[in-house]
């Protein structure tokens, strides 16, 4: 079976070079990949243990596939936890069973179990990634998705020399599910992690580090932020770095020193190594401007202009500061569709569905935790309960009791969202309650943070869909005057947006994709909180407007 590249098996010396030749043949329909879940010691920072991983790489395989492939990825679970795996920004037509999501579209991968994942590449290019939905398994299960345009069409931008995936993920010296269990059992966060990673590896300003270097070319940057739960900003030294993709949707280009990205998000940047021959350091860090404990270290890795020693010094990028709050809002005041004929921007202008979700935090009362009390979330004031029967299932199937359909469409009391701290949770619920949404309807969305025990800047996910981000802002929203500054022309289209701390975010989709759909905040440790909800699509009239019967080898929870 075909097998997808990584850059994370060769050493920490940063090469790009083509990928486009050897891994996509101009005749290939049909990719097919193998993916073993099997455990591996690995060693970062000096410290050696066991991960999770798929084929034992760290991070894994990259899948290669062009504009209208059809892509089958067989897994096989050698590992002692139960996992799934999800296509990040794929949109499953019809097909949410190939969604990956453990208890949303399917049941879990157990030990010794295999499952087919069978989609096909409708409508995107670019790049997206992939990464376990299960417990805190994606901090070492995941890699890239490179969708190239179709044999033929050109990248709306200049054609670049090189291309290379940059993965931003986390570490811990010490197993991660042992460190979450610890954090529930006292009813706090786990620990942070104790390095971020470009590609797996810390870099050369942490010890037991290796290094990587890079040619002179205009080279593509894919970069994926695969963090669990920070938000990066990252740059190159000396270079200029002009942004043209956000999620696998082309933007309009624009220059930059540094970028802002979410956990979940994927930016393409192209990049001219045209300054004086050198050593440059490229970097990353969280930005973070609430009063929480993040990961604070800088990961590195070096840009070395070719016939430039090892020994010269290289030179660090002047990043943002942590708490940069007007370069994270003017960054993305910048990102635009691209509009185009070719790739139009058609974002919804009447609106069917207006919701609007309070973003909370809260404390609730906890016998079994060390404390007394242990830290939740909640969305309009309800906590999400996770099933034990996969929601796909149960709404296909009609299997009752596993959920209902009465998510509200706006939070039950409304208050001062932004205002003064509040400790209450104001009545917070538990439930696996959706949201049901008509076919094909238009639907407009406003995601509210509150300051319910304190701010914070949320990145949402929504599956089996883009969104448009027609409008954002700080402080609370107002429908009254709001709406007319939103951005219906050219605004960004994504999959993953970041509600920035104190503000509100507003996105609109056309549901015209039948099934079950997972909502969340891409922080690991807020979606384990409940900070999540999901929607059900109903089906269109007619025989292609349908989900899609379910496989053969998905099998009962």
């Amino acid at each position: 079976m075909a097998m997808g590249k990584t850059f994370s098996s060769v050493s920490f010396i940063f090469l790009l070079y083509l990928l486009a030749s050897e891994s996509l043949p101009a005749d290939a329909a049909v990719k097919r990949y193998q993916f073993d879940i099997q455990v591996k010691n690995v060693s970062r920072l000096c410290h050696a243990k066991p991960i999770v991983t798929v084929n034992g790489m760290f991070p894994g395989p990259t899948i290669y596939a062009r504009e209208g492939d059809r892509v089958l990825i067989n897994v096989t679970n050698h590992a002692q936890y139960n996992m799934s795996i999800h296509w990040h920004g794929l949109k499953q037509f019809r097909n949410g069973w190939a969604d990956g999501l453990a208890y949303i579209t399917q049941c879990p991968i157990q030990s010794g179990h295999t499952y087919t994942y069978d989609f096909n590449v409708t409508g995107q290019r670019g790049t997206l990634w992939w990464h376990a939905h299960i417990f805190w398994l994606r901090a070492t299960v995941y890699g890239a998705i490179v969708l190239m345009p179709k044999q033929g069409t050109p990248f709306p931008f200049p054609q670049p020399y090189r291309e290379n995936n940059i993965i931003l993920g986390e570490w811990w010296n010490n197993d991660v599910e042992e460190i979450v269990k610890q954090g529930n059992k006292l009813g706090l966060p786990p620990n942070t992690s104790d390095a971020h990673t470009i590609n797996g590896k810390p870099g050369p300003l942490f010890p037991c580090s290796e290094k990587r270097r890079t040619r002179k070319d205009l080279s593509l940057l894919r970069i994926i932020n695969a963090a669990l739960n920070d938000e990066l900003f990252f740059a190159v030294a000396g270079h200029n770095m002009t942004v043209v993709e956000i999620d696998a949707v082309y933007t309009k280009p624009f220059t930059t020193q540094a970028i802002l990205i979410a956990p979940g998000q994927t930016t393409n940047v192209l990049i001219q190594a045209n300054q004086a021959p050198g050593r440059y350091f490229m970097a990353a860090r969280p930005f973070m401007d609430a009063p929480l404990t993040v990961d604070n270290k800088t990961v590195t890795a070096i840009l070395q202009y070719k016939g430039i020693p090892n020994t010269v010094l290289p030179v660090l990028p002047q990043l943002p500061l942590p708490n940069d709050t007007a370069f994270a809002l003017s960054y993305n005041a910048k990102l635009r569709s691209l509009n185009s004929p070719l790739y139009p921007t058609n974002v919804p202008l009447k609106v069917d569905r207006h919701l609007f979700y309070t973003i909370g935090l809260g404390i609730n009362q906890c016998a079994t935790c060390l404390n007394g009390t242990q830290l939740t979330a909640s969305l309009n004031n309800i906590t999400f309960v996770m099933p034990r029967t996969g929601l796909l299932q149960a709404h296909y199937f009609n299997i009752k009791g596993v959920f209902t359909t009465d998510f509200p469409d706006r939070p039950p009391k409304p208050f001062n969202y932004t205002g003064a701290p509040l400790t209450a949770n104001l009545g917070t619920t538990l439930g696996t309650r959706l949201s049901k949404i008509s076919f094909n309807s238009t639907v407009e969305l406003v995601l509210q943070d509150t300051n319910l025990l304190t701010v914070e800047s949320h990145p949402f996910h929504l599956h089996g869909y883009n969104f448009f981000i027609v409008g954002t802002g700080i402080g609370n929203y107002d429908p009254a005057k709001d709406p007319a500054k939103y951005n219906l022309v050219d605004p960004p289209e994504r999959n993953t947006v970041g509600v920035p701390t104190g503000g509100w975010t507003a996105i609109r989709f056309r549901a015209d994709n039948p099934g079950v759909w997972f909502m969340h905040c891409h922080l690991e440790l807020h979606t384990g909180w409940g900070l999540k909800t999901a929607f059900v699509v109903e089906n269109g009239k007619g025989p292609n407007l349908s989900i899609l019967p379910p496989p053969k080898d998905l099998s009962p929870c």
